[in-house]
């Protein structure tokens, strides 16, 4: 196969991002592009001539001409196309979250290893410089032990009437989480409320937790008069804050630590602070969904496993429904 004909399913927030990317993408063509609304298939002609456009999503699926789906609809909706496009013959990539079920999950990936066929999942942030930073720092020990990890992702957004915040906004702090943490979790307990008493909450808080003394906590909101994209990687030597915020230095390594001693003589507890200081990593250039669109396509065209692959979508979406149980019935611990 010397180039891939793909074909973008949905041209609403993400797709027309979709479309810029695996256009300028090396051995991929942008060969039709699907959506319901005749409108913004429209605006879609107007940036790219010529480009061709269907609102007639299974011709699309069951083209003969098209070799991968590229799937950015709403998730409730993700199964469905991705279970048509994998039983056509088509590889996949799935926006975030890869799926509404676990249940779901595990059927696509059954699917797409019958066939053979690739099926990934947009968790963008993987192939971002600083995430990717990150990685490096706790693979070559830098930061010493990993030992926690904190996000927060906050604004005044747009409360979505399908989702709660943690399915629209955690997808990719958790995808993020598993990517740098090897073990898988063993449990999670969440709590959320609704202020808009519609039984979507707006506002949670979600514990994920492991087997060793490593745990990872996740604050989000829909509510905030301030919009925060933070993240706080700890480990026992060094910690990191990336602040997603910041146009350049996203990236800030701390010297900071504290160790812990019990002399013989004593029955108590000392700690040791250490304070020392920070420093600021160059990072790669490069757009990130650029990054996600060759990956996707060298998976295609070699059987290589992506970064963001079925792996990391399924871990994701197993946290988020444990986490949903969890809120529903005040903050239970639910065992992965």
């Amino acid at each position: 196969m010397s180039q891939v004909n793909c074909a973008i399913i949905g041209f609403g927030y993400w797709g027309p991002n979709l479309v810029r990317n695996f256009a300028a993408a090396a051995d991929c063509h942008v060969h039709t592009v699907a959506d319901l609304s005749p409108e913004r298939l429209a605006a879609a002609t107007r940036l790219y001539p010529g480009l061709h456009t269907s609102t007639d999503i299974d011709a699309v699926i069951h083209d003969t001409a098209i070799d991968c789906v590229v799937i950015a609809t709403p998730v409730f909706t993700h199964f469905d196309l991705a279970k048509k496009a994998l039983n056509a013959g088509k590889h996949v990539l799935l926006e975030k979250p890869m799926t509404d079920t676990v249940a779901h999950a595990e059927e696509l990936i059954e699917l797409a290893i019958r066939h053979g066929k690739t099926l990934m999942v947009d968790h963008t942030f993987l192939y971002t410089p600083s995430v990717r930073k990150i990685k490096a720092l706790i693979e070559e020990g830098s930061i010493g032990k990993f030992k926690y990890f904190d996000s927060t992702r906050i604004n005044l957004g747009l409360i979505q009437q399908d989702v709660n915040v943690l399915w629209d906004l955690a997808p990719h702090d958790i995808s993020i989480l598993d990517f740098l943490e090897p073990t898988l979790p063993i449990s999670v307990n969440a709590t959320g409320v609704s202020h808009i008493h519609n039984g979507i909450e707006n506002i949670a808080y979600l514990s994920v937790n492991y087997q060793h003394d490593f745990m990872a906590h996740f604050n989000c909101s829909w509510s905030s008069p301030l919009k925060i994209r933070m993240m706080l990687v700890g480990g026992d030597h060094k910690m990191v804050v990336f602040n997603d915020m910041e146009p350049t230095e996203k990236i800030k390594i701390y010297d900071t630590a504290h160790s812990v001693r019990t002399p013989e003589e004593k029955q108590r507890i000392l700690v040791d602070y250490r304070v020392g200081d920070v420093y600021i990593p160059k990072l790669e250039g490069g757009e990130a969904l650029a990054g996600m669109a060759k990956d996707f396509i060298q998976s295609i065209m070699t059987g290589k496993e992506p970064v963001a692959s079925y792996r990391s979508g399924l871990n994701t979406v197993k946290i988020l429904e444990a986490a949903q149980h969890s809120i529903k019935q005040q903050g239970k611990e639910i065992k992965l």
